[in-house]
This record gives structure tokens, C-alpha cells and sequence, in this order.
């Protein structure tokens, strides 16, 4: 693996010692762990102080993600679940210049009033903008240009979490080389997740871009 990429993992349920050990003895051991910051029914557990604290102790960076499992459109829309995360990330103490992804999967209806949202309510904020996104299936990439068009700053302030092409779990020794699909405009995508529901424990395997980490807790 190059040496300026990372490999991590991300889980929809709550990290615990026994999930830990499980990462840790069938993949490799995570630089960072995406986590979402809210409980959603039947979907995610929501991040926890207490959470945070085991992940850091490990040595192991948290990687903040809200998910979004309405639909993605219009500004006012766009603001409010920006708001609603960063409530999230300050009552978990999570400080400023941590980048927060808002997860946009491929069936949800996204505009690029909302993305231009996202990103600008969040920046006055001090925590850094990220969009957890399929760029080849669905809205998100047509919407994310579109967006650039209208704020050429959309390109340079957020930060892309890829979720294809989708190439299978691996153990951090085997991982691909570097090569996430994007956007057809300018973007930073920094993160790839790669392969997804690995069989042994409930987690999705990751790369990153060494960059990253300057933006993860």
C-alpha cells in the first residue's frame, strides 16, 4: 500500500471491545473508524462520549458521519441538517476542524441547493464539510457540479468519502491500489470505501488519502 493512503473501517453499529478484536485479528488494525453521529431505527446506533473514548484510546481516529436518510433537497433542508450535525459533534465534544460527511446514498433525491447548504452553513461553523456519496449511481454527482457552479468554493471546502467501484472486503495487508471514482468536476475525493458487510464482523473496509486524518478526531 503507497505510503500516503491509510486504511481504516467504518460500522453502522457501535464500536465494542469485541468488535474491536474482531477488526482488529481478521483485517488489520483501523487508523480510523467512521462512525454515525445519530441512532436511526433498524439502521445505525448513534456515536457516544463513551465510544469516542475507547476508539481514541486505541489510537484509532474517529471519522464523524450523519446520516441523512430523507430526501437531500433544497437549501432550507440543506441548513437545517447542517445545524442538526454540528449540535451532534459539539455535545460530543468533537472539536473544530473535524470534517462531518453527510451520508447521501444512491436512492435519495439530492439537489444542489442542498449541497451548497451543507457546506456553507458548516464552514462558518470552524468544522470542515464532507459528503459520504456513490458518485457513478443516482443524483449526487450532477447535483455536486452544479453546486460548483454556482460556489466555485464548494470544490475546495468539501471533502469527498467515495463508495465506489465496490471491489470486495480485505484485510489491510491486501487492500486495492487507490482508485475511487468521482465526480466529472473538481473535487477532493480523500476517502474510498471499498468493499462493504464484511463476513466476519459487521464492518466496511476503507482507504484514505494520508491528508485526511489532519481533518478526522
Amino acid at each position: 500500500m503507497p505510503n500516503n493512503k491509510i486504511w481504516g473501517v467504518d460500522s453502522a453499529v457501535a464500536v465494542t471491545e469485541e468488535l474491536f478484536q474482531c477488526v482488529k485479528s481478521n483485517f488489520g488494525y483501523p487508523k480510523y473508524w467512521g462512525r454515525y453521529l445519530a441512532e436511526v431505527a433498524d439502521v445505525s446506533d448513534g456515536l457516544t462520549k463513551e465510544e469516542i473514548t475507547l476508539i481514541r484510546n486505541k489510537g484509532i481516529k474517529v471519522m464523524p458521519l450523519y446520516n441523512i436518510h430523507a430526501s437531500a433537497v433544497g437549501y432550507e433542508q440543506g441548513r437545517v441538517m447542517a445545524r442538526n450535525a454540528v449540535f451532534h459533534v459539539r455535545k460530543l465534544g468533537i472539536p473544530e476542524n473535524v470534517v462531518i460527511f453527510a451520508s447521501i446514498e444512491k436512492s435519495l433525491e439530492v439537489d444542489e441547493a442542498f449541497i451548497r447548504a451543507w457546506v456553507e452553513t458548516i464552514l462558518p461553523t470552524g468544522y470542515r464539510s464532507g459528503f459520504y456519496v456513490d458518485p457513478v449511481a443516482g443524483e449526487f454527482s450532477s447535483a455536486y457540479c452544479e453546486a460548483i457552479k454556482n460556489n466555485a468554493d464548494i470544490a475546495v471546502q468539501s471533502i469527498l468519502w467515495s463508495a465506489e467501484p465496490e471491489q470486495g472486503v480485505t484485510k489491510e495487508n491486501r487492500a486495492p491500489r487507490y482508485k475511487p471514482a468521482s465526480p466529472r468536476c473538481r473535487s477532493n475525493v480523500w476517502a474510498w470505501q471499498y468493499g462493504r458487510n464484511a463476513p466476519q464482523c459487521p464492518i466496511n473496509t476503507n482507504l484514505a488519502d494520508r491528508k485526511l486524518v489532519n481533518y478526522l478526531y
